[in-house]
């Protein structure tokens, strides 16, 4: 018998200060607050709808190099060192940098919207981890929704980043612990430690480094990654999100691998793809591809 995964696309809702405005032509046009760029996006393989007048008006756009993940900015006018967005009660700081990134990835709202939902709706202080957990908004809303959160990234900036997201957001009080560590070798000390934990996040790279120079390769220690956070999960169980950017993985790879990290607990596990829908037409832009499970069958 056949066990076809329940596939979704799940486009970013509720954003006032984020829109994607146009794409085409292997870019973007997205508005970040007060300021439009232009990011490279190689999914965008349809024609621009907005005319180049329109695309024109971005303050800053990012030019991609040969190298894989090289490039740099070039900017038709000043931008600040940083400016505040905000998504319902987080607030958080964008800015451009050496990289494409800016510190938020809007599609994710998905993913906050999905854990807030299931945290709420378990009603207790669940114990969460944040694994590549980055400039830290999903572990503010993970702890905005009543987790305790431990949140870990290998880079020391990033965390620092979060820390002061955290503060802008006037959520000092809430419950997270930041960790700078490699996420394979935390998780295996924590088991070792006999901590567990009711909900577990993660985003890992295609390929990253850890504080100490650790390599982590998505097909290489994923599986890894999988085993031991099965080591940790706290006998009742309340959700696994698993996204990935930047690899050629489907979302099925991704369902079969939660599936079985999860076949012997009671729930529901889920997959599919996350991206943002344009202003201008309307199309589905896929950025990322998901697997998540949870005990909460209706929330699925």
């Amino acid at each position: 018998m056949q066990k076809i995964p329940d596939f979704q696309f799940l486009s970013a809702q509720n954003w006032a200060d984020y829109t994607l405005v146009d794409s085409g032509n292997g870019k973007k046009l997205e508005q970040f607050g007060p300021h439009l760029l232009v990011r490279p996006e190689p999914e965008a393989v349809w024609t621009p709808v907005l005319p180049q007048t329109e695309w024109k008006k971005a303050t800053a756009t990012y030019k991609p190099s040969p190298e894989e993940n090289g490039g740099h900015w070039e900017y038709a006018r000043k931008l600040p060192e940083r400016w505040r967005m905000n998504y319902g009660n987080l607030a958080f700081w964008v800015q451009t940098s050496a990289s494409r990134h800016l510190g938020v990835f809007p599609e994710q709202s998905c993913q906050w919207d999905w854990a807030d939902k299931v945290i709420r709706a378990d009603g207790g202080k669940p114990k969460v981890l944040n694994l590549f957990g980055y400039t830290g908004i999903a572990s503010l809303a993970a702890a905005q929704a009543g987790a305790v959160v431990t949140h870990l990234d290998a880079s020391r900036k990033v965390v620092n980043w979060a820390n002061d997201n955290q503060n802008l957001s006037g959520m000092e009080a809430l419950p997270i612990r930041w960790i700078i560590d490699d996420a394979l070798k935390f998780v295996q000390r924590e088991a070792r430690r006999g901590s567990k934990y009711r909900g577990i996040i993660l985003d890992p790279p295609k390929f990253g480094r850890g504080p100490k120079g650790e390599v982590w390769e998505f097909y290489k220690l994923l599986a890894d990654l999988l085993k031991a956070c099965q080591e940790i999960l706290d006998p009742n169980p309340l959700f696994i999100q698993l996204t990935a950017y930047a690899v050629k993985a489907s979302a099925a790879t991704m369902y079969y691998a939660v599936d079985e990290m999860m076949q012997k607990f009671s729930g529901v596990t889920t997959c599919g793809e996350i991206g943002l829908s344009e202003k201008s037409a309307g199309r589905f832009l896929s950025t990322a591809i998901y697997a998540r499970w949870t005990n909460k069958k209706d929330i699925a």
